[in-house]
């Protein structure tokens, strides 16, 4: 993505910004999913989607939680008896 309106390309940001925006824009999404127009929305939504891609591409081993896998969460809530 090049510059827009939502700000520079998330590939252009270096990386402390980059998580500084990651930060900002979860901690705006209830908000907007709640009180935004649809295209604030539609804005929001493509303008995670960004930031969020650049850090993944970024990060691809980044560490994981075993609760936030599909597996942990199944032990967590029993769901692999449910099955």
């Amino acid at each position: 993505m090049t510059e827009h309106d939502g700000g520079p390309s998330a590939r252009n940001l270096e990386e402390g910004r980059l998580l500084k925006e990651l930060e900002a824009i979860h901690r705006t999404r209830h908000e907007t999913l709640l009180h935004g127009s649809d295209d604030a929305l539609v804005t929001h939504t493509q303008r995670m989607n960004e930031l969020e891609h650049e850090y993944v591409r970024r990060h691809p081993r980044r560490a994981q939680t075993a609760g936030r896998t599909r597996s942990g969460a199944r032990a967590r809530t029993g769901a692999e008896d449910a099955e």
